[in-house]
């Protein structure tokens, strides 16, 4: 371990609360930041650790009561590193060889903790790389770990094994952190995507925060991915030409979707029932029948069926703004999910838009409608091949923003979401959940999520419901806390060895498309971004 790169050494401990360092004094404790890495050089083994605290201490404590003046520049640089001395708390996760293990080819858990005086150090590139790997047909590079040109990557097949989650504050990048993993779910050909876009940022092209475009995945992909939208206007305003116009028909909407929407559409618990026993009486076009139910013909219904009034007119008001929806109508031809599951059947990946339909009952009512049916489809052809031995259909990553609407702790259990994030890709669907809110989703919910990766959070609730369940907890709260507002995100869990403070893959640059995109650019669209620079 070189002099430039050497921190300290190890003066005290513990496996479960971490090991502290005592820096030396050649080191400024102005230039240590939590969420870097170290290497510990052990007696047998080498250690990898990242940093979760720095604090300042004394040998002699009467020297904080009584400290050298602030103009006696000769007495501070005596003392320092000395009498007064920068201590680090250091976890170790990982043992990367040593004495012990000359020919590790795998990093191994830690079980034990370094010897006294054992010296600690910045890591290098070379052993975050013995780590995370390097970039191939399966691992894909999403950035760089704090103030490191080592590159991070995520071994994406593995990933989607299991339902994920992206968290942060507004303003932080969750969007473009989206956007990346998607690409490289797409690049991998790991899974295929299935978008429940909100604000149609992820299919032709979004404006970033200094007001220029950025290319989304329909560009990048071409006729890789497919954009479906549910606002053909709007879809046509914004220069984006839809793959399919998706219409909901009353007769596909079940008693079931409107119970997710209880609260948004301010419906009583008895109103909720009375969907049941009206889609059993009247069957597929309940909806229908009951919007036209009226007089004598109301009476006699309600009274056969045992429905208070009062139920019957709140649960034909909620019915009676979701039909004002204009892409709702009576009955379609062509359903939407026989549409989006052709296009998954294919390898290609969907992103439905919903333009104008902002409105949370909207996506509620679309997201938890389609994703049953779809799901339906994945269990039951998946159970087909375990029985015949046909070819299982491929892994599919759906993807939901607003996640705490769907995955509350109130109706995660009686939700499609909650069910996949249980099921931990059992019949090959997981999820990509998306927040700024994690305190929102059920805790059993956030368990189940493998990765997560979030970026900055400022409410406490929020970032003890990220961190919930994860070892070293406490040292993670600290790095958590001191990310910087944009451009800086922790990622731990099942598709990383180790938590890794990192910085984002910087999205949007010529350099970028060129790196990701399987197809060769328009020379037209390469005109337009050269226009958009120098605008």
């Amino acid at each position: 371990m070189n002099r430039e790169s050497r921190l300290g050494i190890v003066v005290s401990g513990s496996l479960s609360d971490g090991v502290a360092v005592r820096m030396d004094g050649h080191t400024s404790v102005e230039d240590v930041v939590v969420g870097h890495y170290v290497t510990i050089e052990g007696q047998k083994h080498r250690f990898l650790g990242m940093i979760t605290d720095v604090k300042l201490d004394a040998s002699d404590q009467h020297m904080t009561f009584f400290p050298p003046s602030a103009d006696d520049d000769f007495s501070a640089e005596v003392l320092s590193g000395t009498s007064a001395y920068g201590m680090l708390t250091v976890t170790p996760y990982l043992l990367i060889g040593g004495a012990a293990q000359p020919d590790v080819n795998e990093p191994q858990p830690v079980k034990t903790i370094p010897s006294h005086f054992s010296p600690v150090g910045l890591s290098s590139d070379a052993d975050i790389e013995l780590v995370f790997g390097k970039e191939d047909d399966k691992k894909f590079w999403i950035g760089n770990p704090l103030d490191m040109e080592t590159k991070l990557c995520l071994n994406l097949p593995e990933m989607v094994k299991r339902s994920n989650g992206i968290f942060g504050k507004s303003g932080t990048g969750k969007t473009f952190l989206t956007r990346m993993l998607l690409i490289g779910i797409l690049q991998k050909s790991a899974a295929v995507n299935l978008v429940f876009d909100m604000h149609s940022e992820y299919g032709w092209k979004h404006r970033n925060e200094k007001g220029r475009d950025v290319k989304a995945l329909k560009q990048l992909f071409g006729s890789k991915v497919a954009i479906f939208t549910l606002d053909e206007e709007n879809a046509r305003q914004r220069m984006v030409t839809p793959d399919f116009v998706a219409k909901i028909g009353y007769d596909e909407i079940e008693p079931e979707d409107i119970s997710l929407l209880r609260q948004t559409l301010n419906l009583t618990d008895l109103a909720v029932d009375a969907s049941y026993s009206l889609r059993k009486h009247f069957g597929k076009d309940w909806i229908n029948k009951t919007l036209n139910l009226d007089g004598e013909d109301s009476a006699k219904v309600l009274n056969a069926l045992n429905i208070h009034e009062g139920s019957f007119q709140s649960l034909k008001r909620g019915l009676t703004s979701l039909t004002r929806l204009t892409f709702t109508q009576p009955h379609v031809e062509q359903q939407a999910v026989s549409q989006i599951l052709t296009r998954l059947e294919n390898g290609t990946h969907v992103v439905l838009e919903f333009g104008r339909f902002t409105d949370i009952a909207a996506y509620i009512l679309v997201a938890n409608l389609l994703t049953r049916r779809i799901y339906d489809k994945y269990r039951e052809r998946t159970e087909r091949s375990i029985a015949d031995g046909s070819a299982a259909p491929k892994p599919l990553v759906i993807t939901i923003e607003e996640a705490h609407k769907f995955l509350n702790a109130e109706v995660a259990s009686q939700t499609i979401f909650g069910t996949i994030a249980r099921e931990m890709r059992k019949y090959n669907c997981t999820l990509l959940v998306i927040d700024q809110r994690p305190s929102g989703i059920d805790t059993e919910v956030m368990s189940q999520l493998g990765t997560k990766i979030t970026c900055l959070l400022d409410n406490e609730r929020d970032i003890d419901s990220v961190l919930a369940g994860t070892s070293g907890k406490s040292g993670l709260k600290g790095v958590l806390a001191r990310l910087a507002a944009k451009q800086q995100a922790l990622i731990f869990g099942h598709a990383v060895p180790m938590p890794v403070a990192f910085c984002p893959r910087e999205y949007g640059t010529e350099g970028f498309y060129k790196e990701i995109s399987s197809e060769q650019p328009n020379p037209k669209e390469i005109e337009e971004d050269i226009n958009n620079l120098w605008r």
